[in-house]
């Protein structure tokens, strides 16, 4: 039975269009119910399709849409489309060869020429509340929406206009007009007219948005080694900006309004999704790929690993969104891309750790400082620390193959260090770093600077480890192995390059001399004191903590034995006495600063209170 809503069309009296080109015989006298209820849908069908034929030049039809100028009228043209179907098909079981089958069929024609019509208008009128961005934020669309004409079901005029203009929007309006005008043209048999004008129009705002968002088409292997590099970094760039837009709004808006307009047929929402985005998201996710054909060196790896990271990130998106089978080469793009960017950084990484073995630098830093490929390897590796989540993918299945265990005095016990793969490859390349400086430290000729070198280097190391996020990896276990190993070599430094000063004062400073051996210890204690003092104010110490502690153990050493034999010797000593106890303290305050201007003790005589001035003076200065 119709339903209410039809029936009050039914007792409408529409004045006929002088231009019915589709003029429905008139029926026989004796007529069954169900012929004449046939008859009278034809009619009513045939009274608004006629009303709206484009073809009729003296109609308004031509410079107005039906779904715009009233939604109401609008549902029920979709109604008497949908009640000539069911008529037709009635009349075929009856006389399949019957004149009125025939005109209803050209009623159906120009029906769906009309819809066709429509159908493009709501697109083409509607290309700014049907972007992507507006779509795709509505990812769930209301239930209520647009009910009036999808469903064909009856309700309340008023409150349908109310709902449309009050709470509805005009997106949401558009995409409910569109689903019902292809669910009426697709059960009618005419799904493909309505696709074809669907996948033009849809395919442009794809491709208009990449331009948009400056995403290149097609760009070459060739064509992008021939770019500098900084060029190369700039469309990296630009397409890391554009990917994240692209995948979330611009190809989820695509599928949510694809998925909504053909949601009457699965094959054809699939092939209408896939001719429209295929082909651009297919040329979105090859450049990555292209990106890590580019030649490598150790410098690229960041753009690499956010190139990968952007991937990886959007790839549950990617696969949802891209789920049918018809877009699995674009699922296979984004994997290859990946697979490919791995590939790229685990090249990378054996070339970072090549050159840093193979590094040929032979000069000496002034004054037993921060070697510059100690600066360059942590920083380095502390950046690549940030992105510990797609190294941890990359090396996952990328063992450190070695031919020998990894020391323990630098790895720990295993049970002290995460063995992850991520974290030894992490403690592998400092390890290479510190054995490297090591050869470095063997070209000072003067030992004790050799191990300040190391003990500068490794302070710096471990500092870099503690503030970055290189501690997650290697662990509180490695840093206080690591300082210990510092203090080590502080100590060593201390040893060696004070070790005449301090065997130039007897054993047992408060035993028993002779005068005489007395001036001979001042004499020793002084000129060792002054060399080394002199050798050692160009040496640096740039780690403000080190520096004091270091200066404060030597000053300890020397104050204590010093101190000793000069309160037991002080007597009678006179001119012999160059430095006072306080006075050597003075003087180590001015080491570790690498300015050996400062560095030259006086060489004249003093007295304890004209030696503490000078030291005062130069400490000021």
């Amino acid at each position: 039975m119709p339903s209410k809503g039809m029936r009050n069309v039914f007792f409408k009296s529409p004045s006929p269009s002088p231009s019915r080109t589709a003029k429905i015989p008139p029926a026989s006298p004796s007529r069954t119910f169900s012929e004449s209820l046939m008859d009278e849908n034809i009619e009513i069908a045939e009274s608004l399709i006629t009303k709206w034929d484009s073809n009729n030049v003296s109609s308004f039809a031509n410079v107005t849409s039906l779904f715009h100028a009233d939604p109401h009228e609008a549902k029920q043209y979709l109604n008497s489309v949908r009640d000539l179907q069911a008529a037709m098909q009635h009349l075929v079981t009856e006389n399949s060869s019957s004149e009125k089958i025939i005109a209803a069929q050209k009623l159906m024609q120009l029906a769906m020429k009309r819809l066709e019509k429509e159908f493009y208008q709501i697109l083409s009128v509607n290309r700014a509340n049907l972007d992507p961005e507006s779509v795709s934020a509505r990812s769930s669309i209301s239930s209520g929406a647009r009910s009036s004409i999808s469903d064909f079901e009856e309700s309340d005029e008023s409150e349908e206009d109310e709902f449309r203009f009050g709470t509805e929007l005009d997106d949401s309006i558009a995409m409910a007009d569109l689903k019902a005008i292809a669910d009426c043209m697709i059960s009618s048999g005419y799904g493909r007219e309505c696709v074809k004008i669907y996948k033009i129009i849809r395919k442009s705002i794809v491709d208009e948005s990449l331009y948009h968002l400056r995403v290149e088409r097609q760009i070459s292997l060739s064509h992008l080694q021939k770019m500098d590099w900084e060029m190369v970094e700039l469309k990296i760039k630009t397409w890391l900006n554009a990917v994240k837009v692209a995948v979330k709004t611009l190809f989820n808006g695509e599928k949510i309004l694809c998925d909504h307009v053909f949601s009457a047929s699965d094959s054809i929402r699939e092939s209408c999704f896939s001719e429209i985005s295929k082909e651009a998201a297919i040329s979105l996710f090859r450049f990555p790929e292209t990106v890590a054909k580019y030649k490598k060196t150790p410098e690229k790896m960041f753009r690499t690993l956010d190139l990968y990271e952007a991937i990886s990130d959007l790839l549950p998106e990617i696969q949802s969104i891209f789920s049918y089978e018809s877009t699995s080469t674009v699922r296979s793009q984004a994997i290859n891309s990946l697979i490919k960017l791995g590939d790229a950084v685990r090249t990378m990484l054996m070339d970072f750790e090549t050159a840093i073995q193979k590094d040929p630098s032979k000069a000496r830093v002034p004054g037993g400082g921060i070697h510059p490929l100690t600066r360059y390897v942590m920083n380095y590796i502390s950046f690549l620390a940030d992105y510990s989540g797609a190294l941890a993918d990359i090396v996952a299945d990328w063992p450190l193959n070695l031919q020998t265990p990894l020391p323990e005095s630098y790895f720990g016990r295993p049970s002290e260090l995460d063995d992850s793969p991520v974290s030894v490859r992490f403690a592998w390349l400092v390890l290479v770093l510190l054995c490297k400086l090591d050869g470095k430290a063997e070209l000072y000729k003067d030992v004790a600077l050799s191990y300040l070198f190391l003990a500068n280097n490794l302070q710096y190391v471990v500092a870099k480890v503690r503030s970055s996020n290189l501690k997650l990896f290697l662990g509180d276990d490695w840093v206080n192995k690591h300082e210990l190993k510092v203090k080590q070599y502080a100590s060593n430094y201390e040893r060696i390059g004070w070790s005449k000063v301090i065997s130039s004062l007897p054993e047992d400073p408060t035993a028993e001399i002779s005068p005489d051996q007395a001036r001979d210890c001042y004499k020793k204690f002084g000129a060792a004191f002054e060399e080394a003092y002199k050798k050692q104010s160009s040496w640096v110490v740039p780690d403000p903590k080190l520096r004091d502690e270091i200066k404060v153990s030597v000053a300890r050493k020397l104050g204590a034995a010093y101190g000793n034999f000069y309160e037991k010797n002080r007597a009678g000593s006179g001119s012999f006495v160059k430095f006072a106890p306080d006075d050597l303290g003075n003087y180590l305050s001015d080491l570790f600063y690498g300015n050996g201007s400062t560095g030259s003790v006086s060489s004249s005589s003093s007295s304890s209170s004209s030696s503490s001035s000078h030291s005062r003076g130069r400490r000021g200065h």
